[in-house]
């Protein structure tokens, strides 16, 4: 039978939250083990945490994990919250990101169509590549409120003693890269990206630029991830539906 593991964990990934049914909302959390693994943890119901838990990413955390009985991805671990502290300070970025390119890119993969390709064979449901070329990328209206089920999912924040001063704020568009794999045989993707750094962006700028929040947007996740940073996507696929990927998260250290 199986029993809760303590997990050492680089945190690589934290998605925007979403409304959940246990929890009230919820940001996938993604990372790698102190023994070289992918893992995903959750669920981390991460505005609902303690100040002294809530970590940024390259973070190390400690936390009391089991493998996930309701998600098969092999990488889904469950988590015992109220065990999780934080391991170390952020991890520099000297040297064009030295300390954590040496922890993350022995995991990448050649390609997303190669993750594509072997995803069946591996259990690989969590990877980082560099895409040959990234060619846009593309801001598109979504629904600019939750749906009645989401809402009654945010509201269980009122069974909770703690609970963020504000509610979840929906993003009213979808923010997606068009790129071509490093494959002769690409014929190109198009990947929604649900990185917390690019909804808290859109929130931030929204405020601070008004209607001239795109051209901010675009300079920043287009022309600087084109330009400036030799740019890397962290992926995975999404539960229950297997075959499908996304983009969770950008690695992005300057050009060499």
């Amino acid at each position: 039978m199986s029993s809760y593991q303590q997990k050492k964990v680089l945190v690589t990934v934290k998605t925007y939250p979403t409304p959940a049914s246990k929890g009230a909302e919820v940001s996938c959390t993604a990372g790698v083990t102190d023994d070289g693994k992918w893992i995903r943890l959750f669920p981390i119901p991460f505005r609902f945490m303690e100040g002294n838990q809530q970590f940024k990413k390259y973070q190390w955390i400690e936390v009391a994990a089991i493998k996930s009985s309701s998600d098969p991805r092999k990488e889904s671990f469950e988590v015992d919250i109220d065990t999780l502290r934080i391991a170390s300070d952020l991890l520099p970025t000297s040297g064009a990101w030295k300390a954590r390119k040496e922890i993350i890119l022995p995991l990448e993969a050649p390609s997303l169509c190669y993750l594509q390709r072997t995803r069946r064979q591996t259990g690989d449901t969590l990877g980082i590549f560099k895409p040959k070329t990234i060619h846009k990328f593309i801001i598109e209206p979504d629904t600019p409120e939750w749906t009645p089920a989401e809402r009654e999912k945010l509201l269980q924040y009122l069974l909770y003693d703690k609970h963020p001063l504000q509610p979840l704020e929906k993003i009213p568009y979808k923010f997606s890269y068009r790129f071509t794999c490093n494959e002769a045989s690409c014929k190109g993707h198009k990947l929604i990206c649900v990185d917390w750094e690019l909804g808290q962006a859109y929130r931030q700028w929204k405020r601070k630029y008004g209607t001239d929040w795109e051209r901010v947007i675009l300079n920043r996740f287009e022309t600087d991830m084109i330009l400036r940073y030799g740019t890397y996507f962290f992926v995975g696929t999404i539960h229950g539906h297997p075959g499908t990927w996304i983009i969770i998260g950008l690695f992005y250290p300057p050009r060499n």
